[in-house]
């Protein structure tokens, strides 16, 4: 059903920046357009909060790539990169998104995911089942959990149009 049916719902938009960045970077070799899967998910419905977690390693770059993700509407919530002894690193926001979406849940009627992570499932779930969320998920089908996608109400393809894409 189209989004258009819903222009009353109150929304949350949770993005997976690094699960986002390394797919389009990898399938496309292009910069994922987070402003305007912000005004696509959003769709003239009410937007309650938009939330793009991301992670810090230390480069320059990112600083200029953090202020970017801010200026087009999202809340950030910044995680140092972890890195163990014997070089292993760690950039993981499951629980951080996970536990902000639950928190939420009971201000929101739909809840957009932007990630292509499996391990998002129980969430979907438990939103759906237990606080009575509509959601939907956009993110690109190549490098997506099918599983993921069967759970959800609406998937939406990142990877079928340019505009998705710098």
């Amino acid at each position: 059903m189209p989004k258009e049916k819903y222009l009353n719902q109150r929304i949350g938009v949770f993005i997976d920046v690094q699960n986002m960045y390394h797919s389009a970077k990898n399938l496309f070799n292009k910069n994922v357009n987070f402003g305007r899967i912000l005004r696509e998910a959003t769709a003239g419905r009410q937007l309650i909060r938009a939330v793009a977690y991301v992670v810090k390693s230390g480069t320059r770059e990112e600083e200029k790539f953090f202020s970017v993700i801010a200026d087009q509407g999202f809340e950030l919530k910044i995680k140092d990169l972890q890195i163990f002894p014997g070089g292993m690193k760690k950039a993981d926001w499951d629980v951080g998104l996970t536990v902000d979406a639950i928190k939420l849940a009971d201000r929101l009627d739909s809840i957009v995911l932007v990630t292509g992570d499996g391990d998002f499932i129980p969430l979907v779930l438990y939103l759906k089942e237990n606080k009575g969320c509509r959601v939907e998920l956009m993110a690109f089908s190549r490098t997506t959990s099918s599983k993921l996608i069967e759970n959800v109400d609406q998937f939406t393809d990142l990877g079928k149009e340019e505009k998705f894409l710098l």
